[in-house]
C-alpha cells in the first residue's frame, strides 16, 4: 500500500506532454543612442531632464546612478543610464 502510494505523485507527472523550451526574450524594439545625450552633461537631475534624455536616446527605460550606489550589470539595449553627483550633477549618460 504504501509503495502505491510513493508511486502515485510519480504516475501524475509523466505523461505525454512534451517539455516546454526555455526561450530567450525577443530583442528590444528600441535601442539607445547614448552620443545623442551627452549634452546633458553637467545639468542638474530633474524628471523633466529624465524625459529629455529618454526622448534623445530612443530609450525605452531610464535609470538614474545615484552616487555610491550598487547597480546590476545586466545590459539592456533599451536603457539609458544617469550617472549623477552629490550634487545631483549629471556626470555620464550611457547605454545598458
Amino acid at each position: 500500500m504504501i509503495a502505491i502510494a510513493a508511486a502515485l505523485p510519480l504516475a501524475a507527472c509523466s505523461g505525454d506532454k512534451e517539455p516546454v523550451e526555455s526561450l530567450p526574450p525577443p530583442p528590444a524594439e528600441t535601442t539607445c543612442s547614448a552620443d545623442a545625450a551627452q549634452g546633458f552633461v553637467g545639468q542638474t537631475v530633474t524628471p523633466d531632464v529624465g524625459a529629455a534624455i529618454l526622448k534623445a536616446t530612443g530609450a525605452r527605460t531610464l535609470r538614474w546612478g545615484p552616487p555610491r550606489s550598487a547597480m546590476t550589470m545586466d545590459y539592456r539595449q533599451d536603457r539609458v543610464n544617469v550617472m549623477y553627483d552629490d550634487a545631483y550633477k549629471i556626470e555620464r549618460v550611457s547605454c545598458g
